[in-house]
């Protein structure tokens, strides 16, 4: 399967998540999007030092994988593209850090290896929170969310239609590559003299079908902006949204009296 290809497959599979009928699905999109914020926020503020509440804040990730039924191995496939740059500026780290030297069950351990290590746990988790808010929440629910909040609305727009547009062309790159293979069957690749042509017949053809969307976005009662009376609030969403903040405040403040 060729590399577009796999690239829209890896979207269709993302969309097919977003229409399960799944509970965490139809939770209230702002209370996701403040339980990822406040999960990456206090995840990102523990000391540097402090491995063991860090790997006690697991259990979002760990309760969003099992109980939202998501594939862990896809989780970390989609997301491939950041897990290294995570890894990297871990390994990077214990060599700016040598100084404190910790003692656990005689053994003496590095400070910059217990520092890599929360850091690299600090990346892991924000990109899973992120994955399963991503995976349980469809663009256009997260778009309502941000407005919400009071996100520019011109921001939420752009974001909304990268989306929208980003699968149309997509697809014409699809056809156009297809196409071009089956005139020229045994060419490795693009030639480098239709590679002008092939660019601007796929803007061009990406842009008229990007036309045709707005005006059914319009026709279908789209105003630039969202109803935010659409999406109403039930009392296990707040439920819900206030047990993992507590956790997460709990985890953060009262776990230093039990270790």
């Amino acid at each position: 399967m060729d590399s577009i290809e796999k690239r829209l497959h890896e979207f269709q599979k993302m969309q097919e998540l977003w229409q399960r009928s799944h509970w965490m699905n139809e939770l209230h999109p702002l209370g996701k999007l403040l339980i990822s914020i406040l999960y990456i926020f206090t995840v990102v503020s523990f000391n540097k030092y402090d491995i063991t509440p860090l790997i006690i804040m697991s259990i979002y990730p760990i309760f969003g994988f099992i109980v939202g039924e998501l594939s862990f191995r896809m989780g970390i496939y989609r997301m491939r593209l950041i897990l290294p740059l995570v890894v990297f500026v871990g390994i990077l780290n214990p060599f700016f850090d040598r100084e404190i030297l910790f003692y656990v069950g005689g053994l003496g351990i590095s400070g910059g290896v217990i520092s890599m290590l929360t850091l690299m746990l600090k990346g892991f988790y924000s990109v899973l929170a992120a994955y399963i808010l991503i995976a349980t929440t469809s663009i256009e629910k997260l778009c309502h969310a941000l407005r919400l909040i009071h996100v520019p609305k011109i921001i939420v727009i752009v974001i909304l239609l990268i989306e929208r547009y980003f699968y149309i062309m997509g697809e014409e790159a699809d056809r156009i590559m297809t196409a071009y293979k089956l005139r020229a069957p045994h060419q490795n690749g693009i030639h480098y003299s239709a590679w002008g042509t092939l660019v601007g017949m796929w803007l061009i053809r990406s842009m008229d079908r990007a036309g045709i969307v707005y005006e059914s976005m319009l026709l279908r009662g789209f105003k630039g902006d969202f109803d935010l009376e659409e999406t109403k609030v039930r009392p296990f969403d707040i439920i819900y949204t206030v047990i993992w903040i507590a956790i997460f405040i709990v985890i953060r403040h009262g776990i230093k009296l039990f270790f």
